[in-house]
């Protein structure tokens, strides 16, 4: 069997106006989160310095994830991405459930980031109100995403380096601490820390392992690259560069500063609700740490907004497109962007502003364990996708990626079996289960939803055939 070239995607009336360096850092900022620089506080308190590992372990299994992603996306690189992957390799109701399952976690990820955002501004200017920050903010971003593709991936590209930039100036700050001596920390800073304290696993191995939830959330958004695949100016060879970077990013941003932070400061000087990097930055006196790391910290929850507005609509313009959503959220304005979509799930997100700011502050973790378990749905479809496109390739049916995925079906099946255990892990813990719930809850509703919809168009079940080639 030989590989042939990328099957040509469909005209999606999309502008292809990100470039290569745009799709780079996009790549670069969806693996750089809130999550590492402010959860990986609780982490590190309940895994000590073997929350290093659970960051590499997890990040294996991502790499996983995005080269099975990166497979599909070179056989049939389509804005729809992973929905229309389930549609095609699963059945249409797969494609429906995880069109409006990844939807829905940029809309509440939004609702959260927003908040988020506006609080990090009160920490500069008390006396302006927490609402008006997230209104402008939403204003702005969805101007934003709504003028063109081509703003959205220059303002992502300035995002994403504010988060490198940060992170790279953290390791080498703490190198020189480390290796020089200077600054309040270089006294007790050394790499000893990483096991002095009790040990590597200092809780267990067990309360390592749990963790994994909470790292797994760190990871979210890095899917996104393939969501960019419509509009990137040259997918066949940006995607596989974003993606066969991946490594580089986890070992550079998670596990090497991780490595520095807890050399430098010692693992059981860190707490639930504080940032490392705030902690750390600290420790070794540099001026003004919490205003520069509140700064990064507010750039990363805007980034993750915007990625949310832009993904949103496209995501949206897919359902329509194969009549699961209202038509007019398949239509594109004047530039070439679903802007209908993009303004329903603006909409959403403003609902959400509103209420986080009068409901406790357990709508947060109800919100990011929405968020949770809706990615965990989509990098599954992504896995079982792949092991169904390698059947049918082997089979002859359909042409071969000509990026295929290393080991084949066989590391997506590692990858799907690690996410059931993460899975059964939230499920044991009781403050996280709750994301379980709220997954049941969307399951019945999106389950009534095709109903519905089916009622009204029997022929939406209908099972679409692929476009299968027999390879020569």
């Amino acid at each position: 069997m030989t590989s042939a070239k990328v099957t040509d995607a469909p005209e999606e009336g999309y502008e292809r106006g990100l470039g290569s360096r745009q799709v780079q850092m996009i790549a670069i900022g969806g693996a750089i989160g809130v999550g590492l620089f402010m959860g990986a506080g609780a982490n590190i308190a309940k895994a000590g310095p073997s929350i290093i590992l659970m960051y590499a372990l997890a990040g294996v299994v991502i790499f996983f994830i995005m080269r099975a992603l990166g497979e599909l996306l070179l056989y049939r690189p389509v804005s729809g991405s992973f929905a229309e992957y389930a549609r095609e390799f699963l059945g249409p109701f797969f494609g429906f459930v995880t069109g409006w399952t990844y939807w829905l976690m940029w809309v509440v990820t939004g609702m959260a980031e927003l908040t988020a955002a506006a609080i990090y501004i009160h920490f500069w200017f008390p006396e302006i109100p927490q609402w008006v920050s997230a209104l402008v903010f939403l204003v702005v971003l969805f101007g934003v995403n709504l003028i063109s593709v081509k703003i959205f991936g220059e303002v992502e590209f300035w995002f994403s380096m504010i988060k490198v930039t940060a992170i790279i100036g953290m390791i080498v700050i703490g190198l020189g601490v480390l290796t020089l001596g200077f600054s309040d920390a270089g006294d007790t800073a050394a790499v000893s820390n990483l096991w002095s304290h009790d040990g590597f696993f200092p809780n267990g191995i067990g309360s390592s392992l749990m963790t994994l939830q909470g790292v797994m959330f760190a990871y979210l958004a890095v899917e996104l690259v393939g969501v960019t695949a419509g509009e990137s100016e040259n997918p066949e060879k940006t995607l596989p560069k974003a993606i066969n970077t991946l490594p580089w990013r986890i070992i550079v941003f998670y596990v090497g500063a991780l490595l520095v932070i807890l050399s430098v400061v010692k693992w059981t000087e860190f707490s639930a609700g504080e940032s490392p990097f705030v902690h750390a930055f600290g420790k070794i006196g540099i001026p003004l740490a919490a205003g520069i790391v509140n700064f990064v910290v507010l750039t990363a929850a805007l980034s993750s907004c915007n990625s949310g507005m832009y993904s949103t609509g496209r995501m949206l313009r897919d359902l329509a497109s194969n009549s699961e959503a209202p038509q007019a959220f398949g239509k594109l304005n004047a530039r070439k962007t679903p802007a209908v979509g993009i303004a329903v799930s603006v909409a959403l997100m403003g609902i959400g502003v509103v209420l986080n700011y009068v409901v406790p502050e357990k709508a947060f973790l109800y919100v990011t364990s929405v968020a949770t378990a809706a990615g965990i749905w989509t990098w599954m479809m992504i896995l079982i996708s792949h092991i169904r496109y390698r059947a049918a390739v082997d089979a002859g049916r359909l042409r071969a990626s000509p990026f295929p995925a290393p080991g084949g079906a066989l590391f997506s099946w590692v990858a799907l079996l690690f996410l059931i255990g993460v899975t059964c892990m939230i499920a044991y813990d009781k403050d996280a289960r709750v994301c379980l719930y709220v997954a049941a809850g969307w399951a019945v509703a999106l389950a009534i939803g095709w109903a519905i919809l089916k009622s009204r168009n029997p022929q939406i079940a209908e099972r679409r055939d692929p476009e299968l080639e027999k390879v020569g």
